[in-house]
This record gives C-alpha cells, sequence and structure tokens, in this order.
C-alpha cells in the first residue's frame, strides 16, 4: 500500500479513541493506515508485513506521518530500524502543525527523538524541530551513544508526563528534558529529505502502542544528565545528582562585585528571574564592574543560560583568583560570549579563538552549525571541569573545545597569548565564578553548579 499526501483520506477508528487508556493499546494496526495523516513533504509511506515503511525521495522537504489525534501525557513504545550510515529521521511528539509553514508546504515543529546512524551517533537525544534545535544532544549523556543498534530493529520508550520528556533506547536511558513549551500534540513518524545520493532509502515503524493513564516515570541513573529548561528550577533528579542554583533568581545572594564585599550599586539589574549587565559604554569592566561568586571552585559542573544583545561582548570566567593585577576585567579562564557577526573582537586572535563559546584567545570553539542560536535568543552554555583538570565546553548542549589544564599544550597555548606576562596562568587550585560587564547588555538565568569530587 503506498500513500501521498494528495491521497489521504481516513475514516475515525478506534484508534482516535479519547479514552485514556491505563494500558497500551496499538495506534498502528498493522494493516490500514486509519488514524495517520501525511503532512510536509510528499515522501512515500507503505505498509509491508505489520511495518510502516518509509522511503526517501528526491526533492521534498521532511515528511511526517502523523497521528489525527492529539497526545498530552502518555507512555509512548515502538520498534524502528533504519537504512544506511547518512540518512536520518525522528519520532516527534507533542507536535504542531502548521499548513501555511515552509513555504505554504506545511511545517511540523516540536520534539523528536533524533533517529541518527552517523558516526556522531546522537539516536535518542530530543531536537526541537521547526524551534528551538537542539535541547539534548548525546553529547550530554555520551554513554548512551551505544544504544543504538545498526541495520537491527531498536526499541523505543518515550515517557512524557507533565513538564518532562525522558527517552529511553534499548532500555538504554538516553535523554531527559523539562520544558514548559508544547504540552500537547500529535505523535509522527519522520522520512528526512536527503540528497540524490540517499534517494531510496528507509526508514521503519512497528509495534507502535500508547499508554495514556496511571503514568509513572521509569526511575533514572543518579548521575544522568537533565536539562531543565524552566527558569532557576532544581528539578528532583538535578538535586539528587547534586546540582545547586548559583542565581537564585530573586537577589543577589552569593555574587559580589570584583572590588567589594557587596552586589553593585550601578551596571547590574536583577528583574524577572535574569541577572542582567547593563549597556554602557563598551568599555571592560568600567561601569557596574565585573560580579564574582563569593565561594571559590576547583572541580565542577557550571550550567548558564545567557542572552546577547546585537553586537554584545561579555564572557563566563573561571579559576579568577584576582591575584593578577590588570587595569580591566579580572584574569581568569574565560567562556568568551560574543555577537561574531557584528562585534570586531570575533576576527582577532588566532583562528577564531575569539569568538562565541570560545576558550578566549587560546582555543577557538568547533560550532556545529547549529550550536548557537541568534542574537537575542537564550543560548545555553556549560564548563565541566572535573578532578584530573580536564575542561570542556559546551554550546547548547554541544561540546565545543575540551582541553587539560596546566598539560604541555596548555601552557604552550599560554605562552603565544595575551596571557602570557600572568606566571602559571589558569592553574590555580581554585577560583571564583566571575560574570563580565564588558559595557553590554546581557542577560544571564539558571545559573547552576554542581561541584565534583
Amino acid at each position: 500500500m503506498i500513500m501521498s499526501s494528495c491521497m489521504l483520506f481516513f475514516a475515525s477508528s478506534t484508534y482516535g479513541q479519547t479514552k485514556r487508556q491505563s494500558s497500551f493499546i496499538p495506534i498502528f494496526d498493522g494493516k490500514t493506515f486509519n488514524g495517520w495523516k501525511i503532512l510536509g513533504g510528499k515522501a512515500k509511506y507503505t505498509i509491508e508485513d505489520g511495518v510502516i515503511v518509509g522511503e526517501m525521495v528526491k526533492g521534498v522537504p521532511n515528511s511526517f506521518l502523523s497521528t489525527e489525534k492529539e497526545y498530552e501525557d502518555f507512555i509512548l513504545e515502538l520498534e524502528f530500524k533504519i537504512e544506511g550510515t547518512e540518512t536520518n529521521s525522528g519520532i516527534q511528539i507533542r507536535s504542531n502543525y502548521d499548513p501555511q509553514g515552509n513555504n505554504g508546504q506545511g511545517l511540523v515543529f516540536g520534539k523528536q527523538m533524533d533517529i541518527d546512524p552517523s558516526e556522531r551517533a546522537w539516536t535518542g537525544g530530543v531536537y526541537d524541530e521547526g524551534q528551538r534545535n537542539w535541547l539534548y544532544p548525546l553529547d550530554l549523556q555520551e554513554s548512551a551513544q551505544k544504544a543504538f543498534k545498526a541495520n537491527q530493529f531498536n526499541k523505543v520508550r518515550i515517557e512524557a508526563i507533565g513538564d518532562e520528556v525522558r527517552i529511553w533506547l534499548n532500555d538504554i536511558p538516553t535523554a531527559a528534558v523539562i520544558d514548559t513549551l508544547d504540552r500537547k500534540g500529535i505523535i509522527a513518524l519522520q522520512v528526512h529529505s536527503v540528497p540524490d545520493r540517499l534517494v531510496g532509502q528507509k526508514v521503519y515503524f512497528k509495534n507502535i502502542r500508547i499508554k495514556t493513564a496511571e503514568l509513572a516515570f521509569t526511575k533514572l541513573p543518579q548521575d544522568m544528565f537533565v536539562v531543565n529548561l524552566k527558569k532557576n528550577n532544581i528539578s528532583s533528579q538535578e538535586k539528587k545528582s547534586g546540582i545547586n542554583l548559583l542565581f537564585n533568581g530573586i537577589d543577589s545572594k552569593g555574587w559580589r562585585s570584583i572590588d567589594a564585599n557587596h552586589f553593585p550599586k550601578k551596571g547590574w539589574e536583577i528583574k524577572d528571574g535574569e541577572i542582567t549587565v547593563l549597556k554602557a559604554n563598551g568599555g571592560e569592566s568600567t561601569n557596574g564592574r565585573d560580579i564574582i561568586t563569593d565561594k571559590q571552585y576547583s572541580a565542577f559542573d557550571l550550567l548558564f543560560e545567557f542572552k546577547l544583545t546585537p553586537g554584545a561582548n561579555s564572557g563566563v570566567k573561571y579559576f579568577v583568583t584576582m591575584q593578577e593585577e590588570t587595569k580591566g576585567s579580572a584574569i581568569g579562564l574565560e567562556y568568551q560570549l560574543l555577537d561574531d557577526e557584528k562585534h570586531p573582537d570575533a576576527k582577532m586572535g588566532k583562528n577564531g579563538n575569539r569568538t562565541m563559546a570560545s576558550l578566549y584567545d587560546l582555543i577557538p570553539s568547533l560550532k556545529h552549525v547549529r550550536a548557537p542560536r541568534p542574537i537575542g535568543e537564550w543560548n545555553r552554555g556549560r564548563i565541566m571541569v572535573t578532578p584530573d583538570n580536564q575542561v570542556t565546553h559546551y554550546l547548547n548542549g554541544i561540546k565545543v573545545l575540551t582541553y587539560r589544564r596546566g598539560s604541555p599544550e596548555f601552557k604552550e597555548l599560554v605562552a603565544g597569548s595575551k596571557y602570557k606576562d600572568w606566571p602559571n596562568f589558569g592553574e590555580a587550585e581554585k577560583g571564583h565564578i566571575l560574570l563580565q560587564d564588558h559595557g553590554d547588555e546581557v542577560h544571564f538565568r539558571n545559573i547552576k553548579i554542581k561541584e565534583l569530587k
């Protein structure tokens, strides 16, 4: 049976029932497409021996075989298989459809469990189709990259309860996202747009069933990383893993000026759950001055969200000791925050080592094309320093650089940088975390930290 978007017409069926189910029921009967419809592109969907087969075709955008019904809280189980190593697919949940989107071809948007058979190995991660791009790439849970089995059926369990979505692939937890956006929507099976060389490749789905009542999450491992997009919130899973708020969203508790025992009296604002450095003259630490944590840290996992205004420059520094003499901002290792297109600093330094998410003036960030979000939108930064001094920068969950403090390679980089005049730069046993005042308006929220041992 072959189905195209212009041929679809389905009568109502038992698969569109509104009754909440306390046990699993099939939403694909294995024989017909009752209760389903194609949205977006015009890929081929057929049924073969009880399996939905999606075939990648030439010159069409992403195609989706969607449920007619919308679902809110549920546990979804199914199996999938995909051909090739350059292809891609996904399972949409709580998603939406704009018939006028994508230049009138129709646009499906919302959370997707990604199916990625490439060497990147992000199958089981969460991608926000048509909206915010990656929410949970598997750089955040590298052990889960081994869950996918090539050229065979893989078992999926998606738990969508309340504001949280958890994904299990072949009984291995691969992603956990807490988010208030899109609490209800369609479920859809994607056939991805492909270049000509991949035309004809297929993706298979079977044993699709759902449960909508008497729901409970499967327990996650204590060290499972959670992407929590609620403002200044710590989930129970985060608490168990040792994460704490570094900014409470209400006041300046835990923070002070770089040159005083109190929070700056000007140049900074705390409002609407955000801590904001206000625009001044674009100078480095000349208005409200930098702010630092009261506490010093050695090994840690630091999470933060930031929003830049056009042309803005700032940074998050770590291992700040204030022992170095400087007229501008305090010295420390710096996760660069920058409008790469409009600020001239992006073209200075070496090989792009002053661009967004770089280790400023030392190591450029190798940004995935979809890692940064546009200026004016919230981005998620992460700096992880393990007890053995291995440091990793992430941007929106994607690993963009890693290095080891104090290594010969690190020392060589320092010797060729602006930091060469400070002995043992970046090698302090512990230091403060700093938010930089560079005279441009920059917003911060969801600042969290976990101390590592």
